[in-house]
């Protein structure tokens, strides 16, 4: 294992830098902020994780996005240059369909998108919630006549666009069953799109679906190792000879942490180099476990020394 706290690539000779290539043999990857922002391609990222394929290595798209099924993250990645098959993408949305068949729920009531639906079905999960839920009368009567689904065992909280008092409130109200399982795909807290826009991200629907309903969730998405423990039931990884890049320090690169991977922040999503400068030198253990070995300013400045 190649040690260091937070050390420039970048300043690094070429061969310091070869040397800590060849200290992994399997990448695990998150990718919006650090492949791609929104539907604009990160210049050099594909041609970089090309290459590690190119060097023999194994390459794994670990992704919190729920929004998406599982085959549309593949053909996303595919018209963007990456190499990629479904065997190497895990996303939250199809980590909770698989996780709440195997806890045999039949219904659920879903805060998320067509993402989650689709996975759902695939699995054979009913489920309700999905698009926009409006009052469309008096509160009070809405209130008075509002009947929930007996059928429902689990709620699931995702990235959702139309997320409402309504919906905060049926959540809740499901959840008051101590039995009905609470699933949150991610607690990421905003999105990478631009300097001057803060998008909110599920961390901040699942902060007020918990406050409402006095209940934690299982988090399915990094930074819980559950998502790399999915991915180990099918592919061989040695924790030691594996690097996880992201581009957020309080997912990406403590799930790295937690597992024993090697790390990589890039500063092209999320997480900023005085941010990440302030986890290493804090004195909380906390902190300290999300600062990264090294760091790039994009994952295409890697280019360069591959060649």
């Amino acid at each position: 294992m190649y040690n260091m706290s937070l050390t420039a690539l970048s300043n690094l000779e070429k061969s310091q830098v070869q040397e800590f290539v060849n200290s992994f043999d399997t990448v695990l990857t998150d990718c919006d902020g650090v492949l791609w922002m929104e539907s604009q391609v990160l210049q050099g990222s594909p041609q970089v994780l090309n290459k590690f394929r190119e060097m023999g290595k194994k390459v794994f798209y670990v992704t919190n996005n729920s929004t998406k099924f599982k085959k549309d993250f593949v053909s996303k990645a595919k018209n963007m240059g990456f190499i990629c098959d479904e065997s190497e993408m895990i996303s939250t949305s199809f980590l909770t369909a698989n996780y709440l068949k195997e806890k045999n729920v039949k219904k659920a009531y879903v805060i998320g998108s067509g993402g989650i639906a689709q996975e759902l079905d695939r699995v054979g999960i009913e489920h309700i919630g999905i698009g926009p839920d409006v009052v469309e009368e008096h509160f009070v009567n809405y209130i008075k006549n509002l009947k929930l689904d007996p059928e429902v065992t689990a709620v699931i909280v995702g990235f959702d666009e139309h997320i409402s008092y309504l919906k905060i409130m049926k959540a809740a109200s499901y959840l008051a069953n101590p039995n009905c399982i609470y699933i949150a795909t991610n607690t990421d807290e905003n999105f990478p799109v631009n300097a001057s826009l803060v998008v909110p991200g599920t961390g901040s629907i699942v902060a007020a679906v918990s406050t409402c309903s006095g209940r934690k969730p299982l988090v399915l998405g990094k930074p819980n190792p559950y998502i790399v423990e999915a991915l180990m039931k099918e592919h061989q990884i040695d924790p030691k000879r594996t690097l996880m890049i992201g581009d957020r320090c309080n997912t990406d690169i403590l799930l790295g942490t937690k597992c024993g991977f090697q790390t990589l922040l890039v500063l092209s999503g999320v997480t900023k180099l005085d941010v990440a400068l302030g986890y290493k030198n804090s004195e909380d253990h906390d902190e300290n476990e999300m600062v990264a070995d090294v760091y790039l300013n994009k994952l295409g400045d890697l280019l360069n020394f591959l060649d």
